[in-house]
């Protein structure tokens, strides 16, 4: 279950010496549309490898399309969201990497020509690198490598996962920089991107709020025509879809972990009327408050 006063969290590296961490994300009978990731940022780099089922996840506001056995990556900084394509399991595994993961490579020349570029960002890998380059596909042996030590945490995991995941990063600049240093493209990046950070962290620190599309707007400074068009392109959804979804998932939340009544839950999350509260979590959930509840007594 997704907490989202916890999303930023999510993203938490545990170990400063070794700035790395893997998040197993098992998504369990998901209704098509629904989010699966919601809408966050951080500074890590990051490789999302699907398990099962198929995603989307719109990064920077570009949608991407994933589904088992690919593989994507998120430069840090970047927005990004996702929805399950499918109705059932989504699964699916991150890693997420610190550029401190390699300090002690910052005298190399060499690592500093081709790896150092992208995990500081002014250079990008595609998003789905074996999309643009086949050869990338035979790469993710180390990544999937990384991993399981990760998972398991044998003797000196961390060695290992280090050396496999500057390997990888390795190949991957061998393959991408020669064209990539002769066309840095800033076009990844959109405009405001730092006031809509500012506004998603507002909707998840209180999904009850009610918040008006014009205020959103004034908030990152765009017309609510310019405010509406990036918005949904930003998420694939419009803004009351978008702060449904995050109410839904928080009463989903409630209704699981705690005791509160249907009444109370609804209140909560912003709605006043209990019945369209009902109403629109089945739309949003597929089953209805007393259902989801009864998967927690389950």
């Amino acid at each position: 279950m997704l907490d989202l006063k916890a999303l930023h969290e999510d993203t938490r590296i545990d170990h400063k010496s070794h700035p790395f961490q893997l998040f197993q994300n098992r998504c369990s009978a998901k209704k098509t549309e629904e989010c699966i990731l919601y809408l966050h940022w951080h500074e890590h780099f990051e490789w999302i490898i699907m398990r099962k089922g198929r995603a989307v996840f719109h990064i920077d506001s570009r949608p991407y399309e994933i589904e088992a056995g690919e593989v994507i990556i998120i430069p840090g900084g970047a927005l990004h969201v996702g929805y399950a394509l499918d109705e059932g399991d989504v699964h699916y595994d991150s890693v997420v990497v610190n550029r401190a993961l390699f300090q002690d490579f910052a005298s190399d020349p060499v690592h500093e020509q081709y790896v150092a570029p992208y995990l500081e960002g002014s250079v990008r890998f595609p998003v789905k690198p074996a999309a643009e380059n086949a050869a990338c596909a035979g790469y993710y042996s180390l990544l999937n490598e990384a991993v399981e030590e990760m998972a398991t945490q044998p003797p000196a995991y961390q060695l290992v996962v280090k050396s496999k995941l500057h390997a990888l990063f390795t190949l991957m600049a061998r393959t991408f920089m020669p064209h990539q240093l002769r066309d840095r493209s800033g076009a990844l990046y959109f405009p405001n991107r730092e006031r809509f950070k500012q506004l998603i962290a507002q909707i998840e620190a209180d999904p009850q709020e009610k918040l008006s599309v014009g205020e959103a707007a004034s908030q990152v400074g765009l017309n609510v025509y310019h405010f509406c068009k990036m918005f949904k392109k930003l998420t694939g959804r419009t803004l009351v879809e978008y702060v449904n979804g995050c109410r839904m998932s928080e009463a989903e939340r409630l209704l699981q972990g705690s005791n509160l009544t249907v009444t109370e839950i609804a209140a909560q999350v912003g709605c006043d009327n209990a019945n369209y509260f009902t109403k629109l979590f089945k739309q949003y959930k597929g089953m209805t408050p007393s259902q989801a509840r009864g998967m927690k007594e389950g």
